[in-house]
């Protein structure tokens, strides 16, 4: 009977040291018992943003291309490191690199995008016994040239390989032994979710959870790939990312997520007429810069106020391009606010469960926090408040709608 296949995912914190290699290498030889094993490492944790640092002491503005072939490096070594790990236990192990199984991408250096795998070199390795261990965040464009996905691209290599391979679960181990109901840090009675579907999960990835990176969980979705979030340091079960369920509305709210890297930004007395809005996104847009939540008031003699947000890494940007949009459009003053959090609540229920922007409405009311805008889709709400107020906010939310209940997303 043929094992089953499986891709792990070990994560920076995972492979920071000699011993948590070795750690990892005791893992995976107890799993290659029962499973065919590809497994996907990132690089040492805080190595990317060390080589980072060492091509930005060298030039303000390194080339793209050599940053990439720069930061790259950090998981050809904890590749091949895992690699010898396991050959030292008696488990045969082969390492590749992004090209080596071509992992092919588009040639946006720093924030490729994969496009196709050759699983080829894979199956290969694994018909002759051995456990593939894959640098992770890499590949490699049409010209042979470096590439790497973007922060968190060792979960979108996992994930697409688990794709690319037909594997039957994708286990992404982290420093975390799970999805919560919020930040246990800021809520300590927080639950770890059982079960949680894509759409869910997807939400609160996008809104500031950072168990997952979004393309991991995108091409899960697009794919049917069954993810398993799990502690590296416990053998304990973790939480499955799946297809929606027909029970899964059952429960309105699946958890609370909240991103404190938001700024507002605000111009005043833009002329109340059309295509001026256009005017205003489209040179944000091209400069590669995600406009978030919009709120459009209506003023007066032909005038209204235009708010948005944007990453707060990109708030001075974005600046400049709405401050000379608006001597343009003949639009008024252009104001930022950078001490803001979005917080959000996020459940399949919430299709089917009637009143839950009014709970969270009253919620906040009763802490006497200001909701400064508001943004819906069918399984969520988020809304803007001061930065201060972020924790008081999370676990009122959290207590209005999960409490100490069990749930099981």
């Amino acid at each position: 009977m043929i094992r089953p296949l499986v891709v792990q995912k070990f994560g920076g914190t995972s492979v920071g040291t000699v011993e948590r290699i070795q750690e990892v290498a005791r893992r995976v030889a107890s799993c290659a018992k029962e499973s065919r094993l590809i497994v996907v490492v990132s690089a040492m944790s805080g190595e990317t943003d060390r080589l980072l640092k060492l091509a930005r002491a060298l030039s303000p503005d390194p080339l793209p291309r050599e940053s990439d072939v720069v930061v790259a490096s950090g998981e050809q070594v904890t590749s091949a490191l895992l690699s010898i790990a396991l050959d030292a236990r008696g488990v045969p192990a082969q390492s590749f690199l992004g090209h080596q199984i071509c992992i092919h991408t588009d040639d946006a250096h720093t924030k490729a995008r994969i496009r196709s795998i050759d699983s080829a070199r894979m199956f290969a390795a694994l018909d002759a016994g051995r456990v593939v261990v894959v640098a992770g965040f890499q590949g490699v464009d049409g010209n042979g040239n470096i590439t790497t996905l973007g922060r968190g691209g060792s979960d979108t290599t996992a994930v697409a390989l688990a794709a690319a391979t037909g594997a039957d679960a994708c286990e992404i181990y982290t420093d975390v032994d799970g999805v919560y109901t919020t930040d246990p840090r800021i809520v300590p009675h927080a639950h770890k979710l059982d079960r949680i579907s894509y759409d869910e999960m997807l939400e609160l990835a996008s809104l500031g959870a950072k168990v997952l990176q979004i393309r991991s969980v995108e091409f899960a979705k697009r794919y049917n790939v069954r993810v398993h979030v799990r502690s590296s340091f416990n053998d304990e079960p973790g939480t499955w990312v799946v297809p929606e369920e027909s029970n899964m509305e059952e429960v309105t709210v699946a958890g609370v997520a909240f991103d404190r890297d938001q700024a507002k930004i605000t111009l005043t007395d833009v002329p109340d007429r059309p295509g001026l809005a256009a005017r205003i996104f489209s040179p944000i847009a091209a400069k590669g810069i995600v406009v978030d939540m919009i709120i459009q008031n209506t003023g007066a003699a032909g005038k209204t106020d235009m708010t948005f947000t944007v990453p707060r890494v990109e708030l001075d940007a974005a600046l400049r391009i709405v401050r000379e949009v608006a001597r343009e459009i003949g639009a008024g003053d252009a104001r930022s606010e950078g001490d803001i959090t979005k917080v959000s609540v996020v459940g399949l229920g919430m299709r089917s469960h009637a009143g839950v922007a009014a709970q969270i409405f009253e919620a906040l009311a009763r802490e006497g926090i200001n909701i400064q805008m508001i943004s819906t889709s069918e399984i969520k709400v988020s809304v803007v408040i001061d930065a201060k107020y972020t924790e008081l906010a999370v676990r009122v939310l959290h207590d209005a709608f999960l409490g100490a209940k069990e749930t099981n997303g």
